[in-house]
C-alpha cells in the first residue's frame, strides 16, 4: 500500500500525527484515538499494524510492552511531493490576498454610498 493510500485514512493520520511527538505505547496511541474516533483498542491495534506493514511505523519491544514510532525517512515521498506543490503556495496565496482586500475596500465602499 502506498504511503499516500496509507494516510488517506483519517485515524492512520491521528496515529502518525501522535508519534510525531515521539515514541508511545500502543495504549498511549490509543487514548487519544479512540476518544476522538469512538473506536475499540482491536481497531488501534490494526491500524497500528498496517502502519507497521507499510514501514512508516516501527515497534519496539520493552518488557510485556511495544512502543512506537515513526520510521526515520518514512514519509519523503509524501514530504516531496508536497514541497513540488508548496513552491506554488506562496504566489495563490499573495493573489487570494490581495483579492480579500479588494473585496473589503469594496464594500467599505458600498456601505459609504448607502
Amino acid at each position: 500500500m502506498s504511503q499516500f493510500a496509507v494516510l488517506a485514512d483519517p485515524v492512520r493520520r491521528r496515529v502518525v500525527e501522535v508519534l510525531a511527538d515521539g515514541e508511545r505505547t500502543a495504549g498511549e496511541v490509543g487514548e487519544v484515538v479512540m476518544v476522538e474516533f469512538g473506536i475499540g483498542q482491536p481497531a488501534v491495534s490494526n491500524q497500528l499494524r498496517l502502519l507497521r506493514e507499510s514501514e512508516i511505523v516501527q515497534a519496539r519491544p520493552v518488557g510485556s510492552r511495544r512502543l512506537y514510532s515513526l520510521v526515520p525517512g518514512a514519509l519523503d515521498e509524501v514530504a516531496g511531493w508536497v514541497e513540488r506543490y508548496a513552491r506554488l503556495w506562496p504566489q495563490r496565496l499573495d493573489a487570494l490576498e490581495t483579492e480579500l482586500a479588494r473585496g473589503r475596500r469594496e464594500a467599505r465602499h458600498q456601505e459609504d454610498a448607502e
